[in-house]
């Protein structure tokens, strides 16, 4: 059996007891975010992505280690495991490695090979063997092949039967791992990627031109060119292969394969290995190759999802705030809904301000009439069709008006697949599917993270070649991604949704309808022991729980905290110690500031635990997320053909691959900032520079109006300068200004 403890710790430069306490606790039940948040002491403070990092791999060696039981029982039933090969199988660490070891002992179909030992021919193949030494000079393979030659086995001629004893050794041949090891070696470090256009396909016709004539090495191809290779050959528009040094390969084959003195059987060997590098080599390690690049594409295409889903879910929220959001549409008109501080669903209209003036004029009236009747503070408007003549009309509707709502372009990327989904149907049964999206545009600007997780992460609009990776891991890094980010921001029970519920840790979906229901026929819950009496809610449920799951303003200021409950009694020792009260917590920020830790150092409590919960005392229920920013689009700048080469323009990064980031700019088409663009110095990866979400300044660098191609660059343009942090006065004012909600909206809106 393997040492998966020591293997792994020693992979992954980890302690072995910080491996060994991990892999139990979640063996246990524990789920990745209560393990890096609550059992700190346990792992060394490992984080989520060495978790989940050793937890793959773990599952990667345990299916290794299975498959290896199974050959070695194959291995074993034949009478062929030696010590020496039993200790190559024990230390394989992948699996191509334990593939090419197992080969030759592998039960396999019928084969030349096999077919030609049928025939009687494998004393004939051993004797052209006992020939391949130095110390003959001389062979007869014709006599010796003439004693083979039977029409009743098949054997017509001499020829026949040499045909046949090559096909044998060159299965021999081809099942020596070190000859595989080799080819697979030089592939990798040597091989090239070549593609081109079919013939019937005429320059500039197909999107894949720039794979026309195109070479790149196998060991540094680009996960997206990898995949958009893959992509033209499956529709037929490029022929793809890989150049190898054939020459040199047949040179290593002769120098370690031949030994003869005999210049007849020299050739037959020159024969029979080039028979076997072309029948038996070449294709398979080509397949295997291409096959490991496109999970490593996978896994880069994957990491590259996961990142911009994350800044996707952790967008700053603009507050939970009376809120009027606009699903824009010509002829359609435009769908407005307004949405109370929870996100309530509380009046609606249709209004069509870019048809008729008297129309206009009438949507501008109903506009102002819901925004003072339900003095709304945001206005969130789609970034789909009429987008910005709808941005525009609301401005100048609002022109004259006191106390001016923040105006927003919210992404609606997925809007219309949440509007359609089930969870929406639930929801708003009664609705139609267009006021269903201009209600996620609302809610994705109050919270976009409470709202996004409704939606099919792929749905979002932020992957890179996401239909051409492997779905299974997709899927799956996709759900972790969105569990992590849930976790890390924590969620009010009283108001979640339970599509959000169900991505807390140790919450399933029916654990999380069942909590839905409860507050549904209980009212809300006011403080966490409560989560016991949930239907399905059983002890490992509540303790992977409980600190991931808020109450507002509940019976006790612990639970708007990340302190988990069983830390409760030492939250309310250092308090008491510091002669303070729960109900200071929040309230006085020096609070524990300066505590002795090892004082309250336990067997089971250590300094990363005592550091946490300090940090909630002075700070519970504080948002982790970022301070709220939005993209002002150009003045008269609303179609590509408003563009003009120069332009200088904001915009708000939409999705970044490996080769550069998407930018909205106002204009219904996203341009490129290709990774060349990104900074005035050199970017390896985009995701270093730029994430999604972020507002950037770009400018103009080329328009194809055809293609509708955008190309922009960041290159010599500042970025948008930190806000400067705010001096503490050294002495207290007597007097302070006081500020009314208009007054900070004004503040805000001028900015």
């Amino acid at each position: 059996m393997m040492d998966f403890i020591n293997v792994l710790a020693g992979e992954l430069s980890l302690g072995a007891s910080q491996v060994e306490n991990a892999l139990r606790l979640h063996e246990e039940g524990g789920t990745v975010p209560f393990i890096a948040r609550y059992r700190k002491e346990r792992t060394g403070e490992m984080n989520e992505t060495q978790l989940r990092s050793l937890f793959d791999r773990y599952g990667y060696l345990k299916d290794l280690d299975q498959r290896k039981q199974t050959v070695f029982r194959t291995i074993e039933s034949q009478g062929k495991l030696t010590d020496e090969l039993k200790s190559a199988i024990d230390a394989c660490l992948k699996r191509h490695e334990l593939e090419d070891l197992y080969l030759p002992y592998k039960p396999r179909k019928r084969t030349r090979a096999s077919a030609a030992r049928e025939r009687g021919l494998e004393a004939l193949a051993d004797f052209i063997a006992s020939q391949n030494s130095p110390d003959l000079t001389t062979a007869d393979l014709q006599g010796e092949a003439e004693k083979y030659v039977s029409e009743e086995k098949g054997v017509a001629t001499v020829q026949d039967a040499l045909a046949g004893a090559s096909d044998i050794l060159a299965e021999g041949v081809a099942q020596k791992a070190e000859h595989r090891a080799f080819l697979r070696d030089h592939i990798l470090t040597e091989g090239v990627f070549v593609s081109t256009v079919r013939e019937k396909f005429a320059a500039g016709t197909t999107k894949f031109e720039m794979y026309r004539d195109y070479k790149t090495p196998v060991k540094s191809i680009q996960p997206h060119n990898l995949l958009a290779l893959r992509r033209g050959e499956r529709s037929g528009v490029l022929q793809v292969s890989i150049a190898i040094n054939e020459e040199l390969v047949q040179n290593h084959l002769e120098s370690n394969e031949i030994f003869s003195g005999a210049e007849n059987v020299r050739e037959f060997y020159r024969s029979m290995l080039r028979d076997t590098y072309e029948r038996l080599f070449r294709e398979p390690i080509v397949n295997e190759i291409r096959a490991g690049k496109k999970e490593e594409a996978n896994r880069e295409s994957v990491k590259t999802f996961e990142a911009n889903l994350r800044d996707v879910l952790l967008a700053p929220p603009a507050g939970m705030k009376p809120a009027l959001a606009i699903d824009p549409g010509f002829r359609s008109g435009c769908k407005l809904v307004v949405l109370d501080a929870t996100g309530k669903l509380v009046d609606q209209a249709t209004i069509y301000p870019h048809n008729t003036p008297e129309q206009r004029e009438e949507a501008v009236t109903v506009l102002k009439n819901l925004i003072q009747q339900h003095a709304v503070e945001l206005v969130g408007i789609g970034n789909g069709t009429a987008s910005r003549e709808t941005d525009q009309f609301v401005g100048e509707a609002l022109a004259n008006t006191e106390s001016l709502p923040v105006r927003v372009i919210v992404n609606e990327s997925g809007a219309s697949v949440y509007s359609a989904s089930k969870a929406a149907k639930e929801e708003f049964p009664d609705l139609d599917v267009t006021v269903r999206g201009a209600i996620s545009i609302g809610r994705r600007l109050q919270d976009p993270l409470a709202e996004l997780v409704k939606i099919e992460p792929k749905s979002i609009g932020v992957g890179q070649y996401q239909h051409d990776v492997d779905q299974r891991l997709l899927r799956r890094k996709l759900e972790e991604t969105v569990q992590s980010c849930v976790n890390y921001v924590g969620v009010n029970i009283n108001t979640a949704s339970r599509q959000l519920l169900r991505h807390v840790a140790g919450i399933n979906g029916a654990i999380a309808a069942s909590i839905v229901t409860h507050r549904n026929e209980h009212g809300p819950f006011t403080n966490r022991e409560q989560f016991r009496t949930v239907s399905q809610m059983g002890p490992k449920s509540f303790e992977q729980a409980a600190g991931f799951l808020r109450i507002h303003d509940g019976d006790n200021p612990l639970d708007n905290s990340a302190i988990h409950p069983e830390s409760y009694d030492l939250a309310r020792t250092l308090l008491a110690d510091a002669g303070a009260e729960l109900s200071d917590i929040g309230k006085r920020p020096g609070l524990l500031k300066n505590i002795d830790l090892q004082r309250y150092v336990t067997e089971t409590v250590g300094e990363p635990t005592l550091r946490d919960v300090i940090h909630e005392l002075q700070r519970p229920g504080r948002d982790p997320r970022k301070e709220f920013r939005y993209a002002t689009f150009k003045e008269g700048v609303k179609e590509i053909k408003d563009l003009t080469q120069g332009l200088d323009l904001e915009g708000v990064i939409t999705n970044v691959t490996n080769f550069g980031a998407f930018v909205d700019i106002g204009v219904h088409h996203d341009g490129l900032v290709h990774v060349s663009q990104l900074a005035d110095r050199y970017v390896a990866d985009p995701k270093a520079v730029v994430k999604v979400g972020q507002v950037v300044k770009v400018r103009v660098l080329e328009i194809n109006e055809s293609l509708k191609r955008i190309s922009l660059t960041m290159k010599g343009l500042k970025p948008h300068p930190k806000k400067p942090k705010k001096k503490k006065p050294l002495k207290p004012k007597k007097e302070e200004r006081s500020y009314t909600i208009e007054d900070l909206k004004s503040k805000f809106n001028s900015r």
